[in-house]
């Protein structure tokens, strides 16, 4: 099982070699969960020079996701994650996402997120 940080999405869009090449293996094993936070949809849509295309092609990544909502389980636990370990507030819904679904995140953006104790990912 894995979430997907939004820089893992971006490179995917952008046809990233070794995104592709590692996300490839796991997208083509459809009995491997693969989970987006609803805050990286936000984020991923909130770029102020997306274009129609780019836009077409992550609506079209994310009709193969399970997007998870932010309930106040997954809010409380990203509330605890910022305040503990400094993390910026739609990282730290990603990782409580991540926690709540029991997965793995991939991500490039290792750095803050190896502050969580115990926390599962894999750099992409």
């Amino acid at each position: 099982m894995f979430t997907l940080d939004t820089n893992a999405i971006i490179y995917i869009i952008k046809k990233d070699e070794n995104a592709i090449y590692l996300l490839h293996d796991i997208m083509a094993r459809p009995e491997i969960p693969l989970y987006v936070s609803t805050i990286t949809e936000t984020e991923l849509f909130s770029f102020s020079q997306i274009t129609p295309d780019e836009a077409r092609k992550i609506e079209n990544f994310l009709e193969n996701i399970s997007l998870v909502p932010l309930m106040s389980q997954i809010a409380r636990t990203a509330g605890h994650i910022r305040g503990a370990y400094n993390i910026k507030l739609a990282d730290s819904v990603i990782a409580a996402t991540t926690l709540f679904t029991g997965s793995t995140l991939l991500t490039r953006n290792t750095k803050d997120f190896q502050k969580i104790p115990g926390f599962k990912m894999q750099a992409i």
